[in-house]
């Protein structure tokens, strides 16, 4: 417990101050450095992120609109979760070579499964009542898509969003292998950083990571639309607060 405990004294020292590297002859750690490691680490993410909604989530609208591609959306999932980060990485060096592209089709391919499959599921679980109202009005299927399904799927492609964020966060720390600097640099080079290094990026990423996660639940929250809120909160209430009916009694 003590060990454990200066451990992480030393760690957090090593993110506010600049030592000596282990191998000697150049100082590491302190904010500067480690302030440049997570804004690359974010950047490359991000991006990642971006990359993969372009692609996944129009695919997603359209397959869930004409409901057709329910074994593409889970397969995708599938087979995204079953594909080891590591060997995409080293795959793609053959064709794209390394660095920030390489990097960032890895980590996009990773964040693509769960949007796409909660854009597909976030489609068809609007009422097809209102999308025939919709079309009944005169609304084009590309005025519907936007103007009817992708509001109403908000919510849930928020979900899966926020779930593919997290794992790019966590996941961008094989970045050096790839030659780009992030936070998993001084992970993958304790021979420079040393053991407080690697805890203390393993710290940052963490709490990078739950930021992530509440930022972008915040912006779930705040990109429901005004009626589902109202919805779900008075049918919370109506389950609540609900009584049965007293039964009336005849007089005689």
């Amino acid at each position: 417990m003590i060990l454990a405990s200066n451990d992480f004294s030393d760690a957090i020292d090593f993110i506010f101050h600049k030592r000596e590297s282990v191998s000697g002859g150049i100082q590491v750690g302190g904010p500067n450095e480690l302030l440049h490691l997570a804004a690359t680490h974010l950047w490359i993410s991000a991006a990642s992120v971006l990359l993969a909604c372009l692609v996944a989530i129009p695919l997603g609208l359209w397959l869930g609109h004409i409901g057709r591609g329910e074994f593409l959306a889970i397969s995708v999932s599938n087979v995204g979760r079953a594909v080891p980060s590591l060997a995409l990485l080293a795959f793609f060096v053959a064709f794209v070579g390394i660095g920030f592209t390489n990097v960032v089709l890895v980590l996009a391919l990773l964040a693509i499964p769960p949007i796409l499959t909660n854009t597909y599921v976030g489609v068809r679980q609007v009422s097809r009542e209102t999308v025939d109202a919709a079309r009944g009005v005169g609304l084009t299927e590309g005025q519907i898509i936007r103007k009817v399904e992708l509001p109403l799927a908000l919510p849930i492609i928020f979900a899966g969003l926020r779930t593919s964020a997290v794992a790019v966060v966590a996941t961008a720390t094989i970045a050096p292998l790839g030659n780009w600097e992030s936070l998993g640099t001084p992970i993958v080079e304790p021979q420079t950083y040393g053991a407080p290094g690697q805890l203390a990026a393993a710290i940052l990423v963490a709490l990078i990571t739950l930021l992530t996660d509440w930022s972008i639940g915040a912006l779930q929250r705040a990109s429901t639309p005004a009626g589902l809120k109202v919805s779900a909160h008075s049918g919370g209430r109506r389950k609540r607060f609900s009584l049965p009916l007293p039964t009336r009694t005849e007089t005689t």
